[in-house]
């Protein structure tokens, strides 16, 4: 890993957390994600679960973790299987954790090797009444692959059919969307990283230099700075390329007097920050160009005061929808009459901004949240309002990340140029 290590007190704490929520007599057994092939002799670089990561720190694959509070052997109560090297291994891929490097990552104190799961297992599991398995149910996510937990748990009903079998998700649902300190510590370091990208692009950023030489200064700075690399496939979307959006081609010289809308983060320690910014390929904005630009900023200002303890998930995006309504209005691309009269349930202000305005961020992007419960203390989100014209070849989109705390919120990339002059001011430094 490139990131520095971790405080293991916070994957120590949420598993203490999470089995204070099992029913008596449980157990739960988690995966590391699977190894996808990329080609004839090599794998993708290798991703770590986050349910995984975040109960155990280790960001290795073919590992196990075993949480079994109530198990009447003290020694098995929270136990970690790790894949165990030799030297063909170390030759040919690397180091691999010692057992006691994942005592001092992890906290866990029982760290046996893979080839003595299946044996411990056995000799535990009969005295447990319930069997917690992990699924993926993030609503985002669509199930079409057979992930390692599923497969897992197919063969253990085959084996332990008479047992209770539970869901770990809707506890780690609850428990994840609250960042503790640490996390938050480590969501504003991707946050500093993103931003120290972001000033590079502005130096860099001219007429004629490519979508891709920007994704290339982005990926510099990351990775210079221990991130993992990016947090999501970056969009470098200058022109009318900004009206699609999840453009992710980067492969478009930038024109004099276009806008690139920009929307990148880095992924530090497994956390992610997810930045938009919208810069002017010339460093001046047209007249017109800026006026859209005040009118998302002054739509994300607005938006960023009602992420607050409290706040309902649909009542936000329909008050952001008539502040954006009103905007839109003033810039001539919105009939105050039509608005009037147009349906509740299709408002027109969705034809220039279409998506939501927020989500929960942390160790997934979109990460695993209930949009039925109102916005709590520790919740990370993004607000992104944006405003797409076709019509004109202009796409403009602003995002920042915001903490909630008991006292309001933290906007954690306030220091991040935003304001238009800000920006201007950047790019046209030296020249």
């Amino acid at each position: 890993m490139k990131y520095l290590p971790v405080n293991e007190q916070l994957f120590t704490n949420n598993r203490k957390n999470f089995v204070s929520r099992l029913k008596p007599s449980s157990i739960a057994i988690f995966h590391s994600n699977d190894e996808f092939p990329r080609s004839g002799d090599q794998n993708f670089i290798f991703k770590q679960n986050p349910d995984f990561f975040y109960l155990s720190g280790i960001d290795q694959e073919q590992s196990i973790l075993v949480l079994y509070p109530d198990c009447p052997n003290p020694l098995y109560r929270e136990v970690l299987f790790l894949r165990q090297t030799s030297e063909h291994i170390a030759i040919w891929e690397g180091h691999k954790y010692t057992k006691e490097e994942a005592r001092q990552t992890s906290g866990i104190q029982a760290i046996f090797w893979l080839q003595d799961y299946e044996s411990i297992l056995h000799g535990i599991i009969n005295y447990a009444d319930n069997i917690y398995i992990n699924s993926n149910e993030n609503d985002r996510y669509s199930h079409t692959v057979p992930y390692r937990d599923m497969r897992m748990y197919q063969e253990l009903r085959l084996k332990y059919p008479l047992h209770h079998y539970e869901r770990s998700a809707p506890i780690l649902r609850d428990l994840r969307v609250i960042k503790s300190d640490i996390e938050v510590e480590l969501t504003s370091k991707a946050c500093a990283i993103t931003r120290d990208a972001f000033i590079r692009v502005l130096k860099f950023t001219r007429p004629g230099v490519t979508e891709y030489e920007i994704e290339a200064e982005i990926i510099h700075e990351f990775i210079r700075q221990r991130a993992t690399g990016h947090a999501y496939n970056p969009i470098i979307a200058s022109g009318n390329n900004a009206n699609v959006l999840h453009y992710i081609e980067n492969n478009q010289a930038c024109k004099d007097g276009d806008v690139i809308l920009l929307d990148f983060g880095a992924e530090y320690a497994n956390y992610n920050a997810d930045m938009t910014r919208s810069i002017p390929v010339s460093g001046r904005f047209s007249e017109r160009q800026r006026a859209v630009y005040n009118s998302v900023l002054r739509v994300m200002r607005a938006a960023t005061q009602m992420i607050v303890a409290g706040t309902i998930w649909n009542d936000y995006h329909d008050e952001v929808g008539k502040i954006m309504t009103s905007e839109l209005i003033g810039l001539g691309l919105l009939d105050r009459h039509d608005v009037e009269k147009q349906d509740p349930k299709a408002p027109l202000y969705k034809k220039y901004f279409m998506h939501g305005t927020s989500h929960h961020l942390g160790l997934d992007v979109h990460d695993y949240a209930s949009r039925y419960k109102p916005f709590e203390v520790g919740n990370i989100l993004t607000c992104e309002p944006g405003i797409y014209i076709p019509a004109e070849g202009l796409g403009i989109r602003l995002e920042n990340n915001i903490l909630i705390t008991k006292d309001g919120n933290i906007d954690l990339m306030a220091d991040i140029p935003v304001e238009a002059d800000e920006i201007e001011e950047i790019m046209n430094q030296g020249k």
